[in-house]
């Protein structure tokens, strides 16, 4: 028959039940705030498992006798339960250590404890044990934060006045009850509360030490740190104020950091700080070079997301100073792309640009590309050694740089091999007019502080798209023309194969170039002087012709003449360029007061068209010139092939009063009856009867032919002349003028007018 209980004492039970429940269920909502403080969770549910206790001693003693072993079962186990989490939450709490043993002992207890309350229906021995095992991890606790706070340290005694609480039923039974299940309801309530408040005391004590720990590695990090919010410095750590040289307290402003940078770069960063508060991207990443506080430079590497700041919305920044790794990467990417000896860029660099270049684009200029190398250069090395040899390639760095100026791109590719740019569509910055250049600046000798040297060069000219496409082949072409120009002495220039291979495989385009270019006059004049053998006045000069073709470059005359010639273009051409020279002696005469006849080159096809003296003199006549300010120069093959229609248009040349001469002479067909048949003012020796000068047997013949010329009265004229030898042994045989490098090579008709300006000339044409 269940007992009977006053109703103060089942009051008293329910209560202590109440408050189990309610402290237990806090407990956990506690530790689930606070999950680090596991010990909450554990003295949580070992509040809920005592509940249990009061519950099933009701339901053994007051519900049934079919209840009385269910109500025992419960409240034996639960005791067991809340003691084994008392003890679990005792040992987090004190930071006491189990060991195995300890823990199979202790469970063991419990469990025989509870076993023996269940088959003998006698809990008196869980009534000793329990209290005793509370008692005992009480004075643990109150052992192990003895040193701890003021809430740690009331955890352990109301422990132990539990356990000592509950010795209560043990000592006195029934009659004690009311007394401990009031007593224990208290001090449950109060080891709750106890318990919460040193939950939420430690977790704010860590989040108090973990403020502090984040504040060190802030304030001691050695990255930059910036809040902003809305785009106002709101915190910068002392790394950040280091890295841009402000001092530790100094206040500092958006526009303080942004100091120097170029306002496009500012305009981006608004675009990012934009995109960071939008919640457009998470994390930005980018790097730049910033100027510190005393005007010196950084690189700077930067990450910023988006971040709270107390309320306000914010964006923190990651300052990274790169500015030795950037350095290095530099100086390694110079290295990788620059000659150590010169500091030229190198052929890595050079395909680099070319690849650039290359690139197939609507509107892409054309360019050209000329390799240098010096000739002989092992030779120069083995004479004077590789130290001297790297000075001079240097001073021809130095040298070409300087000639060329800034615009011009200039590499080394190693050894003795240069390569620079160029525009072939403007005369100025053209391949072949650089080339020339460098020709001209290579006439005088590099300057070292040992000596001068005078070193000799080959050139080869590749253009873009015309000879190759991509870098590699275009560089290959320019390289294979360098190569071929080294077959011809001195410095000299030889374009691609290409030009060439292009030219004759496609003789349809060469002729609508060749009509185009005499349509639109691409041709010009240079003008080399001949010079009085006796005096070494200026005589005259030979106008020469040159084409510039778009998109070639200089084109040679043997090239473009045999081109005329094939096409029947030649009449066309050679009205085109006389009349160029009749209109720059025009010119020429009403600048100057006396001017020197011109001699201009006659095709052999001219001299059969039987207008050709008619159309000579209304050139004259149409730029007002007098019939002696024009000399006609035919070549000794056209007059051998064509010797009565010759002698029939130079003799009605000659009755207009212009002079005739005979180009070329020595060629191998002249004959006396020629000579003596052909109205001629002179003759000119070809530049092969020239060059063996001084030999002994050249300057018989060249002998010879001034003795025939004196006899049949005819001025006789040295082309070719190199050398001073030469000049003198061809005076001394009777050569009236000389013409050739040594004197001026062919010149602009500015320069031409220089020479008019200053030199004194030998023969005068009254203007």
């Amino acid at each position: 028959m269940p007992s009977a209980f006053s109703p103060v004492l089942l009051y008293s039970i329910l209560v202590n039940a109440v408050v189990g429940l309610t402290m237990g269920a806090a407990l956990l909502l506690v530790w689930r705030g606070h999950r680090s403080q596991l010990f909450t969770r554990d003295l949580g549910v070992a509040q809920l498992a005592q509940a249990l206790v009061p519950m099933g001693y009701l339901m053994s003693q007051w519900v049934g006798d079919e209840w009385t072993v269910p109500g025992m079962v419960l409240a034996v186990f639960g005791q067991i339960g809340s003691i084994a989490l008392m003890l679990s939450g005792s040992r987090r709490l004190s930071g006491w250590v189990f060991s195995t043993l300890e823990w199979v002992v202790f469970s063991g207890l419990l469990l025989l404890a509870g076993l023996w309350a269940v088959l003998f229906s006698d809990p008196s021995i869980t009534v000793w044990v329990s209290p005793s095992l509370m008692i005992l991890a009480g004075v643990v606790v109150t052992r192990g934060l003895r040193g701890g706070l003021f809430t740690d340290r009331l955890v352990g005694p109301l422990m132990v006045l539990l356990g000592l609480n509950q010795l209560c039923f043990a000592f006195w039974g029934q009659a004690g009850l009311l007394f401990q299940s009031n007593a224990g309801a208290v001090l449950r309530l109060l080891l709750g509360l106890t318990l919460v408040y040193a939950t939420l005391d430690r977790s704010m004590l860590e989040s108090d030490n973990l403020r502090k720990r984040f504040q060190q590695l802030v304030e001691r990090s050695h990255q930059g740190i910036l809040v902003l919010v809305e785009q106002r410095v709101r915190y910068a750590n002392s790394a950040l104020l280091g890295l841009y040289g402000f001092g530790r307290r100094e206040q500092v402003t958006l526009s303080d950091l942004l100091q120097g940078v170029r306002r496009e770069e500012v305009a981006q960063l608004q675009l990012r700080y934009q995109q960071i508060e939008s919640g457009t991207v998470d994390e930005l990443q980018w790097e730049g070079l910033r100027h510190r506080k005393d005007g010196s430079s950084v690189w700077l590497r930067f990450s910023g997301w988006r971040t709270q700041w107390g309320d306000a919305q914010a964006i923190q920044i990651l300052v990274t100073d790169q500015t030795d790794h950037h350095d290095v990467t530099q100086a390694l990417l110079y290295q990788a792309t620059h000659d150590e000896l010169t500091g030229l860029p190198n052929r890595s660099a050079l395909l680099q640009r070319l690849r650039q270049c290359c690139v197939v684009v609507p509107d892409r200029p054309s360019f050209g590309l000329v390799l240098l190398g010096v000739d002989r250069f092992k030779l120069f090395n083995e004479a004077h050694g590789h130290s001297l040899g790297d000075e001079v390639l240097k001073a021809l760095a130095i040298a070409v740089e300087r000639e060329l100026g800034e615009d011009c791109e200039l590499m080394r590719l190693g050894a003795d091999e240069f390569a620079f740019l160029a525009r072939p569509y403007h005369d100025r910055d053209s391949a072949a007019a650089m080339a020339r250049r460098v020709q001209q600046l290579l006439l005088r000798p590099l300057v070292l502080p040992q000596r001068n040297f005078f070193i000799d060069v080959s050139m080869g000219i590749a253009l873009y798209p015309k000879d190759a496409q991509d870098a590699e082949s275009l560089l290959r072409a320019a390289n294979a023309a360098m190569h071929a120009a080294k077959r011809t002495p001195g410095t000299s220039v030889a374009l691609a194969e290409a030009r060439f291979e292009r030219g004759s495989s496609d003789v349809f385009e060469q002729e609508q170039a060749l009509r185009a270019g005499i349509e639109q006059c691409e041709f010009s004049l240079y003008y080399q002087p001949k010079v009085d053998a006796r005096t070494g006045q200026l005589a005259s000069f030979e106008a020469l012709a040159r084409w510039h073709r778009p998109g070639v470059g200089w084109v040679s005359p043997v090239e473009f003449i045999a081109v005329a010639e094939r096409t029947g273009l030649i009449a066309d051409l050679g009205l085109l360029l006389l009349s160029l020279a009749c209109e720059q002696v025009a010119l020429w005469r009403q600048r100057f007061t006396k001017v020197v006849p011109v001699a201009v080159n006659v095709s052999p096809l001219q001299m059969l068209d039987g207008g050709f003296p008619e159309l000579v003199e209304q050139l004259l006549l149409q730029h007002r010139l007098p019939a002696h300010a024009i000399t006609l120069e035919i070549t000794e093959s056209a007059a051998v092939a064509n010797l009565d229609q010759a002698r029939k248009q130079i003799r009605q040349l000659r009755n207009l009063g212009i002079a005739v001469g005979l180009d070329d002479f020595g060629t191998g067909f002249s004959s006396l009856n020629m000579l003596r048949s052909l109205p001629l003012q002179s003759v000119k020796i070809d530049r092969g009867l020239i060059e063996p000068l001084p030999a002994a047997d050249a300057t018989a013949v060249v002998q010879a032919i001034c003795q025939l010329a004196v006899a049949l009265r005819l001025d006789v004229v040295a082309e070719g002349i190199e050398t001073p030898a030469q000049a003198n042994i061809a005076r001394l045989a009777g050569c009236h003028e000389l013409q050739g490098d040594l004197f001026a090579k062919p010149l602009t008709p500015e320069e031409a007018a220089q020479w008019l300006l200053n030199a004194p000339v030998a023969v005068f044409l009254e203007a």
